[in-house]
């Protein structure tokens, strides 16, 4: 199975922790040369110092850049792709504050849209010239198992999420002739700072303590865990491959078991 990323650049977003950093890392060890972005300019500097190199043509960086600013997010980016085409994006975010849905503002949706699916269609539109040039290229999202059965407690999220899936599988019809596919991830309760901020929102409205909440939420899970951030990178890092190149348009599932739905 054909998995090596050899002469290929990546582009990786929300890579100063989490997800996003475990991805980077794993497509690094595949052999792709692999920017990443975040805010943290301290955290992405000595993620790029960590991350692999296979083979002498590695060149790995990073952006320092707001999700959530996509006139100067759309500037930096295409300044990159102008000097290094990207044929692998990772769209990663953090997800939106808790909350029930009824609580939140109009402006807690926008600002959502605007660090997911915007952010997303912003980075799509500056890295897909280069991937049609070359006939190849893979667009991979991370969302969240919500986008199948929506998450008590996250409301803003569970809709914003949907929204990115619909997004991405209109755009996997329109990029397949090109050689691009485009796929989506969907990680269930993993041991991120994310996953700690929904536990601690439980804990605060039920008047339970952390591990109480966190041990219930574990028994959701069929594995009885949560999943650790390199378990949802090789995910990542297989629907980036060649070996994924017949695959488009699929929302995958990394969970443990926790979806009951098909």
């Amino acid at each position: 199975m054909q998995l090596q990323l050899d002469g290929r650049h990546a582009l990786v977003c929300g890579a100063s922790q989490g997800i996003g950093r475990a991805s980077a890392i794993e497509l690094a060890a595949l052999g792709a040369s692999v920017t990443v972005l975040a805010r943290r300019a301290e955290a992405l500097e000595a993620l790029v110092r960590e991350l692999p190199r296979t083979h002498a043509e590695q060149r790995h960086d990073f952006i320092v850049a707001d999700a959530g600013d996509i006139d100067a997010l759309r500037t930096q980016v295409e300044t990159l792709v102008a000097a290094a085409p990207v044929q692998v994006l990772v769209n990663n975010s953090g997800g939106p504050p808790p909350g029930n849905v009824l609580d939140a503002h109009p402006d807690d949706f926008l600002a959502a849209w605007r660090q997911h699916l915007l952010a997303n269609h912003t980075l799509a539109q500056a890295v897909v010239p280069g991937m049609r040039a070359a006939g190849w290229g893979r667009i991979v999202n991370v969302i969240s198992t919500s986008v199948r059965e929506p998450i008590p407690g996250i409301g803003v999220s569970n809709t914003t999420r949907g929204a990115v899936a619909s997004w991405a599988k209109t755009l996997a019809g329109e990029l397949a002739p090109f050689g691009i596919t485009v796929n989506n991830v969907l990680p269930g309760a993993t041991r991120t700072p994310r996953i700690e901020q929904i536990v601690a929102a439980r804990a605060q409205k039920s008047g339970k303590p952390l591990a109480e909440v966190q041990q219930a939420m574990e028994a959701e899970v069929p594995m009885r865990r949560f999943a650790e951030p390199a378990e949802i990178a090789a995910a990542v890092a297989f629907l980036a491959s060649p070996a994924a190149g017949y695959i488009t348009g699929v929302s995958l599932p990394v969970d443990g078991g926790r979806l009951r739905s098909l």
